[in-house]
């Protein structure tokens, strides 16, 4: 018995000493490998002096540090969205008619017409800054920020306001 397992032994190292085309035979890792690598390669556009730039968004740096005391100055609440119309005579304005939980509506301009019609947006949940000073945008108070996230990607800037979850109400406070 001790000598049949020797021989096994024997021939399963002379099998993996046996000299092999890696061009013929590809290991499942070697194709997931190469896979990844063939993806690198195509995620990447070589600018006109030969530098290779990646193909994915770009985004700002990030500003530098503040406080923890002036980042929680800033007020910011979920709004449920009632009415959304565009601004006349504006063609980048939209009109938010908010609740905020207060009670009492909010009224905030923004613009984003350019990236959303305003009936898409009634009835959805959105993060503002509300204790923002009233600004006055073609003749109309707006008294907040709603927060979008804005990136650059193929020369196009693109713009996603943050919308959360319905579940959540009016006038929940984020920390």
């Amino acid at each position: 018995m001790a000598e049949e397992l020797n021989n096994q032994a024997a021939a399963t190292q002379a099998d993996q000493a046996q000299p092999t085309n890696d061009a013929q035979v590809e290991t499942p890792a070697a194709a997931t490998a190469q896979a990844a690598d063939d993806q690198a390669a195509d995620d990447q556009a070589v600018d006109q002096q030969g530098a290779v730039e990646p193909a994915g968004p770009q985004i700002e740096p990030v500003a530098e540090a503040i406080d923890f005391d002036t980042f929680s100055k800033s007020d910011m609440r979920v709004c449920k969205v009632l009415e959304c119309t565009a601004v006349k005579k504006s063609k980048k304005l939209l009109q938010f008619t908010l609740d905020d939980g207060s009670g009492t509506h909010r009224t905030i301009l923004s613009g984003i017409h350019k990236y959303y019609e305003p009936e898409e947006l009634v009835g959805k949940t959105v993060l503002a800054i509300v204790n923002i000073p009233p600004r006055k945008m073609m003749g109309i108070d707006s008294c907040g920020m709603l927060l979008s996230a804005v990136y650059q990607q193929d020369g196009q800037e693109h713009l996603h306001l943050v919308m959360l979850d319905d579940a959540i109400p009016a006038g929940a406070k984020l920390y």
